[in-house]
């Protein structure tokens, strides 16, 4: 069985379509990060960087105790490689696959994470325009690699469909909100209704909907203590520090 400690969030849906698509039992464990569930001394003793999602596999394949993993790129590596599909393991398809995963962490992730959080924030920690600007400039170069990679191939990685897909797809949901205008990209369309179309990524992209609660429906009040809890973190005390 794996227990997913989730929450609603493109991260952690990246997770629940490979879980889908593969077809495996698993148990959501919902982790509230509007509330701080992430930050309780319980969750951090399995990550450290108090994130979401973090997977337990409790049926490894040695046999041995479960294992714990945390980041969602090497939660999905970790559960193709051990399910041998959706993660070829000849070193030149590998190592495509790879590298797409690592883009998407480094760069796609982070950075419409950013061009989200500016244009959401707006003036109410003075003038962002020029943050603003960075980050939906650096979103629009992004699927612009997209659609630079897709106008030859199917699929991100190449002909076949893998865990590079389904990493990358999650997060292009939000592109109006990232101040995008995706028809500027063609073949990036192409594969973007390819992927919403599938079955198990529609699974996967539902899963926890009924969680989440749209931010709009919530007074001043309590929108400033979710933003307190998810904005402008620092350092938690180790606990022999605390």
């Amino acid at each position: 069985m794996i227990d997913l400690y989730y929450w609603p969030t493109p991260n952690g849906k990246k997770v629940t379509i490979l879980l889908e698509e593969l077809g495996l039992a698993y148990r959501i464990v919902p982790l509230n990060i509007g509330a701080g569930d992430q930050l309780k001394p319980e969750f951090l003793k399995f990550n450290p960087n108090h994130r979401m999602p973090l997977m337990v596999d409790t049926a490894p394949a040695d046999g041995g105790a479960p294992i714990s993993v945390f980041e969602s790129g090497a939660i999905m590596m970790y559960l193709a490689e051990k399910n041998g599909r959706f993660f070829p393991q000849d070193a030149r398809s590998k190592a495509e696959v790879t590298q797409w995963v690592m883009w998407q962490m480094a760069n796609q992730g982070p950075k419409l994470g950013e061009c989200g959080h500016f244009r959401r924030l707006g003036g109410r920690a003075g003038d962002q325009s020029y943050a603003i600007r960075r980050f939906t400039d650096e979103a629009n170069r992004l699927y612009g690699v997209l659609n630079y990679r897709l106008w030859d191939r199917r699929y991100i990685a190449g002909d076949e469909y893998t865990i590079a897909d389904m990493i990358s797809y999650p997060w292009t949901l939000g592109w109006k909100m990232q101040g995008q205008d995706i028809t500027e990209f063609k073949h990036f369309m192409r594969w973007f209704e390819e992927m919403g179309q599938r079955p198990a990524v529609q699974r996967g992209m539902a899963v926890g909907n009924d969680l989440s609660v749209d931010p709009a429906t919530l007074d001043e009040k309590e929108q400033e203590r979710i933003r307190k809890i998810l904005y402008n973190q620092r350092a938690i005390k180790a606990p022999d520090e605390a």
